[in-house]
């Protein structure tokens, strides 16, 4: 539909107001809630990962884009509670404890919420305990973790050991990422993905999803 390629078009362009404008238009035409997310929202944040992650587009460009996403999510989530929220899977994300570091752990929230993921974020400086206990609780599927110093790396390592001990590392999956992280480090701490920047984090979560 127009309307929905529209508001695909402008969350690329980072146009906030215009897409506030057309999701309540949208709205207002009854068009589903979920294919205003799907076709409009997701649809101009998905085209932004592939720019971003192929150096077309740069952070100020995404940040722009999510500012627009997040206006049209404001109009549509007293329609998607109502039960048409899409269930792509549930992901608790952080940076690990000793690390204040967070720029890069906002862009990956910001990139898988415009993917369709529910996302917990629970900030920076984050306990290991804390990680497990908020997947455990919030049944969620994976858990995320950032790291920016060498130093709290091994925090990563911890997150994955407990998981273990408690027997849910089947079920509960792992992905990390951070400037000092590595596909070798990642393997070597038993991570189940790594991601290199916010675009591929959200490839990533897809594969370990098994989700398109």
């Amino acid at each position: 539909m127009e309307v929905l390629e529209q508001i695909s078009s402008l969350i690329q362009q980072g146009d906030n107001e215009k897409v506030l404008e057309l999701t309540s238009k949208a709205i207002n035409k009854n068009i589903s809630p979920k294919d205003v997310l799907d076709e409009g929202l997701v649809s101009g944040m998905n085209a932004v990962g592939e720019r971003f992650k192929n150096h077309e587009i740069f952070l100020p460009e995404v940040l722009m884009a999510a500012r627009a996403f997040y206006a049209g999510m404001d109009q549509l989530k007293p329609l998607l509670i109502r039960g048409d929220l899409p269930d792509l899977g549930k992901i608790v994300i952080g940076t690990v404890q000793g690390d204040l570091h967070d720029i890069g752990k906002n862009l990956v929230g910001i990139m898988l919420r415009g993917a369709g993921f529910e996302v917990i974020d629970l900030g920076k400086d984050i306990p290991a305990q804390k990680f497990v206990e908020t997947a455990k609780h919030e049944q969620a599927e994976i858990i995320g973790m950032s790291a920016l110093l060498t130093t709290t790396q091994p925090a990563m390592k911890t997150v994955i050991e407990l998981l273990r001990e408690q027997g849910l590392n089947a079920r509960i999956r792992t992905i990390v990422g951070g400037a000092p992280v590595s596909e070798e480090y990642a393997r070597e701490i038993g991570a189940d993905a790594y991601a290199y920047d916010a675009a591929s984090a959200v490839e990533r979560v897809k594969q370990l999803m098994e989700v398109e």
